[in-house]
């Protein structure tokens, strides 16, 4: 069935249209997760479009439109752990705030949380 609804994103077209921005989320943060780990440091550019980007998996996954792909929960975890273990090494030597520093660790760990429960349900569903 092509169109299965009225709204925006109820047809096979926005089905399509919708993975494929999710899939390329998910390439730009494997692409960064292989890359040099630097480019994960806090002040670099990755450091910042990574979470931005685990966000946004987040927000269309849960509005449960069709064609809004996230990874398998392991993968996320990985993403998770390889983040964090370079936002631990090189934090400090931001000399943040601690105040800044605990509550962007609870974010970011909330918001890979988020996409790895995501993910459990969804692939689950499978």
């Amino acid at each position: 069935m092509g169109t299965w609804g009225s709204g925006n994103f109820d047809s096979d077209t926005a089905a399509d249209h919708l993975s494929g921005i999710t899939g390329r989320l998910v390439s730009e943060i494997e692409e960064a997760m292989a890359g040099d780990p630097v480019g994960l440091e806090p002040d670099e550019y990755d450091g910042v479009a990574v979470p931005c980007n685990v966000e946004l998996l987040c927000l269309m996954a849960e509005q449960g439109y069709v064609g809004a792909g996230v990874p398998e929960p392991a993968v996320v975890e990985k993403w998770k752990k390889t983040f964090m273990d370079v936002w631990e090494r090189t934090i400090d030597g931001l000399e943040p705030g601690q105040g800044y520093k605990e509550d962007r660790r609870a974010e970011l760990i909330r918001t890979f949380d988020r996409l790895s429960s995501l993910a459990g349900r969804e692939h689950a569903r499978e």
